[in-house]
């Protein structure tokens, strides 16, 4: 009993999407590991694709309820702000609920000393101020303030990239991470000071709060096991055979998707560079159809494909 009165609880909660999980996981991971013990892990998760938790055996899993529907699910990687805006409205109340009902009024385990929320999911810090418990956001995001080398007075976050019908809604959406960010006790960072020195300084002027830049976090810890999809191992073997820094790698994560023509114009590139290449083309990645606008075109795409299955795995 006294121990538990002594160790501490951290409540993570992550933004439901696979680039958010894998390091909202693995800094769960890095501070149950350097606690000693003296730290308990609760990870609040929403059904939307929910971590494993076989996969973390110290760690408590709660599910809360998104609020979505089959079809915003399906859609969640089509405009990613609309989905975020949505699920910083739906998961307000079930957030407060696991808090209160399921972390909160369990006496006889350790107190929570703080929250560390995704900084997209900005929604936390309001409920964590009403509920008076301290909390620190998480930015899961890399390098948004270095310059971008072929135009250097831009910044990659300055890059038009944003996926969304509503640009209203985006601006809202960064204006709300801000402020919550702003009135928080502190800022994770997957970096370290001497990598993005200036962009810390920058994080500092703006935020006015503590930064803790505490990776990277894949130095800390081993090969993650948090992935939403099965995982293909069979290529490690051929990998492991290739000269250093000779194969060249492909992937568009998790969220963003292509047409098929420009599938078949990345084939092109790849057949075309007589590189050796590992491409990454999960489930849902090619949308639409593709079609050649003449038999010559048909017949320059033929040959890329055939000479495409030939260089990826020669």
């Amino acid at each position: 009993m006294d121990e538990q009165r002594h160790r501490r609880r951290l409540v993570l909660f992550s933004c439901p999407l696979q680039g958010h999980i894998n390091p909202m996981l693995q800094l769960a991971t890095i501070l149950h590991s350097h606690s000693k013990g003296a730290l308990s892990i609760t990870i609040i998760h929403t059904h939307f694709n929910s971590p494993n938790p076989s996969n973390y055996p110290n760690f408590t899993f709660l599910p809360i309820s998104d609020g979505l529907s089959q079809s915003q699910r399906k859609s969640s990687t089509e405009d990613l702000v609309a989905f975020g805006t949505l699920l910083n409205l739906s998961c307000v109340n079930p957030f407060r609920d696991c808090l209160v009902n399921k972390i909160l009024s369990q006496k006889h385990e350790p107190q929570v000393g703080c929250i560390i929320y995704d900084s997209t999911m900005h929604f936390t810090q309001p409920v964590a101020d009403s509920l008076q418990l301290p909390c620190i956001g998480f930015r899961t995001k890399s390098e948004l303030e270095a310059p971008v080398r072929e135009l250097p007075p831009l910044k990659v976050k300055d890059l038009p990239v944003v996926k969304t019908h509503n640009l209203e809604a985006f601006y809202q959406l960064v204006a709300d991470m801000i402020k919550q960010t702003k009135a928080s006790a502190g800022l994770i960072v997957n970096s370290f000071e001497s990598l993005d020195q200036s962009a810390f300084q920058l994080l500092s002027q703006e935020f006015a709060v503590p930064i803790f830049p505490i990776g990277p976090f894949r130095k800390f810890v081993p090969a993650s096991s948090s992935s939403l999809l099965t995982q293909d191992q069979s290529c490690i073997s051929w990998l492991n055979k290739q000269p250093p820094s000779s194969v060249v790698y492909i992937s568009f994560g998790s969220a963003a998707s292509i047409s098929e023509a420009q599938l078949v114009e990345i084939a092109m590139g790849l057949a075309n560079s007589e590189q050796s290449f590992l491409w990454v083309i999960r489930s849902g990645l090619v949308v639409g159809s593709c079609r050649p606008n003449n038999d010559k075109d048909k017949t320059k795409m033929t040959s890329s494909l055939n000479s495409f299955h030939k260089n990826s795995m020669k």
